[in-house]
């Protein structure tokens, strides 16, 4: 099985990038699954049902989601479509909107993708997620053929740590959330790809997708950062595209294969 999944989407450039790419890539390696993570794809904060359709649209299969989950208003409603394509980190507390998994069918294998976010350095009081990942894994049961996880998780030590906790018992862990590509890509010991954080989706020229301009105001004086979406029509403005091939042994359910993918495209 091969499954292509794209670090955080950043803004329209972002969503652009994804329509233009994704029938290139879907040519050049015939992925049986596409994921991604869109917490940004709404002015690069949050998600709303208009960007979230323009995704699925362009061709991901799944989405997947972290910090910025709630930031739009919208998300509560989206999520509580039980038919949704959106996940949810699962180590949210009890009662919260959406799902952290979801089990699907590709042909005649059963693939299980999962959403977690780290602690350290985050703000929010959330569960543990290596414990979570522990239910999710029981509650799941046999007839699972392969599966991956979003870790949206800022310390690259706590992504490391749950690569190594669950080596031999997932297909993937794919780190996003700080938006810079690491040069990690590794089988680990037991079968398990890891990679510390896939990268970004959104503005080469850009602080993080954001204007140089407005990060550095912020630095500099220490005032509130606001996020001014780094994006113009200039035809030289070029969007990164990070992404993360992985080739799954069906009858392990462990990694043969995991390619980084990155590539420059002008969407505009």
């Amino acid at each position: 099985m091969k499954i292509i999944f794209f670090g955080d989407i950043v803004g329209r450039p972002g969503r652009e990038a994804i329509k233009k790419i994704i029938p290139e890539l879907k040519k050049e390696y015939q992925p049986d699954l596409i994921v991604a993570n869109v917490e940004n794809i709404a002015h690069g904060k949050g998600i709303t049902k208009k960007s979230l359709e323009e995704i699925l649209e362009s061709g991901v299969d799944l989405a997947t989601s972290g910090d910025h989950t709630f930031s739009q208003k919208e998300t509560t409603e989206i999520l509580e479509n039980e038919n949704s394509s959106l996940l949810r980190p699962a180590n949210y507390p009890p009662g919260v909107p959406g799902k952290g998994y979801k089990i699907i069918k590709i042909g005649a294998r059963t693939v299980l993708v999962m959403n977690l976010m780290g602690r350290v350095f985050f703000n929010a009081n959330l569960d543990c997620p290596f414990r979570k990942a522990d239910e999710i894994l029981e509650e799941a049961g046999d007839g699972i053929d392969a599966v991956i996880i979003d870790f949206h998780c800022e310390a690259t030590s706590e992504k490391k740590a749950l690569g190594y906790y669950l080596d031999g018992q997932v297909a993937a862990i794919l780190g996003t959330h700080t938006h810079i590509p690491t040069a990690d890509e590794q089988i680990l010991p037991k079968g398990t790809a890891y990679i510390s954080d896939v990268g970004m989706v959104g503005p080469k020229n850009s602080v993080l997708g954001a204007k140089s301009e407005s990060t550095l105001n912020h630095f500099l004086t220490q005032k509130p950062f606001k996020y001014d979406l780094a994006f113009s029509k200039d035809e030289n403005d070029k969007v990164e595209v990070n992404a993360v091939l992985v080739e799954i042994d069906p009858n392990s359910g462990k990694a043969k294969k995991i390619e980084r993918i990155r590539k420059e495209i002008i969407v505009g």
